[in-house]
């Protein structure tokens, strides 16, 4: 019998929109990459040792543990681990086209980078998760050791393996990912929501653009921009 390819569209689509995570915005005529903030742009004097980062992004939460000295310990999607191991290379800020061919590859890396790096100009809230893990948080030097001991190239997987589930693992020593459970019980219930139409549309279309199929030459044009209003 032939398998309902729902399920695994829609993994595929959430890995697509993964991207939206980390991928940073070009300035206007610019063919490089954006700056992070100089150095001391964040006050890292209330920032413990063990600490829970979010970093709030357009469409999820980017998540570190700090370990001090304006150091930031998280997962993100990078193709260079698994082709060279030149550690200079590898410490440079990750660019879009290494995460890009990262979440193709299914290859990631815990790093270590400053804070600015980690939070690239966005707000950090901190331990913020700690409230869903009711006698469950961990020493902040355990949690600290756990990231330093994770540093390194690993496999990557929004499902199953993404920078929630690093932070989760460290601080309460169970990996989730609730922004992930989330937006697939999102993507469910607009599945099966039938009067929802223009909502059911609009997935279709998305996972169209998003799995990279061509779209008819019947799709509305404006569908595109549309698609791009509602990522940034």
């Amino acid at each position: 019998t032939m398998k309902n390819p729902v399920p695994q569209a829609a993994s595929l689509l959430l890995e697509k929109l993964m991207l939206l995570v980390h991928i940073r915005p070009l300035p206007a005529g610019s063919g490089g990459e954006t700056p992070p903030p100089a150095p001391g742009y964040y006050d890292t004097s209330c920032f413990k040792r063990g600490d829970l980062l979010e970093v709030p992004r357009t469409l999820f939460i980017h998540f570190g543990i700090y370990l001090g000295e304006n150091r930031v310990a998280h997962m993100m999607p990078d193709i260079l681990p698994s082709i060279t191991g030149d550690r200079r290379q590898i410490q440079q800020v990750v660019t879009n086209k290494r995460l890009i061919l990262g979440v193709i590859a299914r290859t990631a890396s815990v790093r270590v980078d400053t804070v600015e790096d980690f939070a690239y100009g966005g707000s950090i809230l901190v331990n913020h998760m700690d409230r869903l893990f009711e006698n469950q948080v961990l020493g902040s030097e355990e949690a600290a050791r756990r990231a330093e001991k994770l540093v390194g190239a690993t496999a990557y997987s929004l499902l199953w393996n993404n920078c929630e589930h690093f932070v989760t693992y460290c601080r309460y020593g169970a990996p989730v990912s609730f922004q992930t459970d989330k937006f697939c019980e999102t993507v469910k219930m607009i599945i099966r929501d039938q009067r929802s139409v223009l909502a059911s549309v609009l997935v279709g279309l998305a996972s169209i653009v998003c799995l990279g199929v061509a779209p008819s030459t019947t799709l509305p044009t404006i569908f595109i921009p549309f698609f791009l209003w509602m990522a940034g």
